[in-house]
């Protein structure tokens, strides 16, 4: 049974507080409809024990702190209750209301310790500012001593604007990623918070084909200092899911960087459509550079290693 660890959750108090701001859309596609049973019914056809919710691109921040903190506290109250409501089928990665820091640690102590959520989502920027960014160097101090579990999903670039007339999520999104990935291993906050799991979406965007480039940083005046394991090493300790990607093409150059261990199923549900799940599923299992044991651990063992409490879970 499968453990799905990129899910998202578009509970009624998100959907409706967007809508009284504005926002009817996640950078130009309208929001699917979503409920428990919706998701529940897509995970029973596929095989799918649990999933790991999370809240997506465009977030919670709008320009209104105020705003941002009711509503991260109301989501992660709603994640809450879907966990208590469904024992065993998901679990849940709290928001945080960036570019506030010091109410993001105030929501992360709730959300972590009186809520029991799973884990953090963080966007790749917010506020014009990437992760890896010095001002959200608290937090990630925070979240390193709490060695949290760490999902950090694309959007926009700073600035707000998608850089083409395409839809930012069909090829902007990867880049954003890899953006994101690069300042936390250039500002040394990976160096300095190892015990952070950190979840990169979209097999790490376009990290796996671009490693050996980033590489170079290794030796450039200003960076070096940073990163004193290598580059390696800290694109090797990140975990990588299948979302949108579990074709030959990403599967091989993701293979290349990290074991079997460090990859892990996910669906992208329902921003991607339940035919992506299918097509997800289709090639993880024909892909022929995983084996049997390999397989095992993309769909369930990787997640178990980040999320021990679901080795109970059976999909009942």
């Amino acid at each position: 049974m499968k453990i799905d660890v990129h899910h998202h959750f578009l509970p009624e108090e998100y959907i409706s507080a967007l809508a009284g701001v504005g926002v009817t859309d996640s950078t130009g596609v309208p929001f699917p409809e979503w409920s428990p049973q919706v998701s529940l019914d897509l995970m029973d056809r596929f095989g799918i024990a649990a999933a790991i919710t999370s809240i997506s691109a465009p977030g919670i921040f709008f320009g209104d702190i105020a705003f941002t903190r009711d509503l991260a506290r109301a989501c992660n109250e709603a994640s809450a209750k879907l966990i208590d409501d469904h024992p065993g089928r998901f679990g849940a990665m709290a928001v945080l209301p960036l570019p506030d820091v010091d109410a993001a640690l105030e929501e992360l102590e709730f959300a972590l310790d009186a809520l029991k959520l799973d884990g953090v989502a963080l966007l790749s920027s917010v506020d014009d500012r990437y992760m890896g960014d010095p001002v959200y160097d608290e937090l990630f101090d925070e979240l390193n001593r709490r060695k949290a579990v760490v999902f950090m999903h694309p959007g926009f670039a700073p600035g707000g604007k998608p850089r083409s007339s395409l839809p930012p999520s069909l090829v902007e999104f990867v880049f954003e990623t890899t953006m994101a990935v690069s300042m936390l291993v250039f500002s040394g906050t990976l160096e300095r918070c190892p015990e952070v799991s950190l979840v990169l979406p979209h097999a790490g965007g376009t990290v796996p084909y671009i490693a050996l480039r980033m590489c170079v940083g290794q030796f450039w005046p200003g960076l070096q200092d940073s990163v004193p394991q290598g580059v390696m090493t800290y694109l090797r300790r990140l975990y990588y899911d299948t979302a949108l990607s579990a074709s030959p093409h990403a599967l091989r150059s993701l293979q290349e960087l990290v074991e079997p261990s460090h990859i892990l199923f996910a669906s992208d549900y329902p921003f991607a459509p339940e035919l992506a799940t299918g097509i997800t599923v289709g090639g993880l299992d024909d892909y022929d550079g995983f084996d049997e044991e390999a397989l095992e651990w993309v769909y369930r063992k990787s997640a178990l290693s980040l999320f021990p409490r679901f080795g109970d879970s059976n999909g009942a």
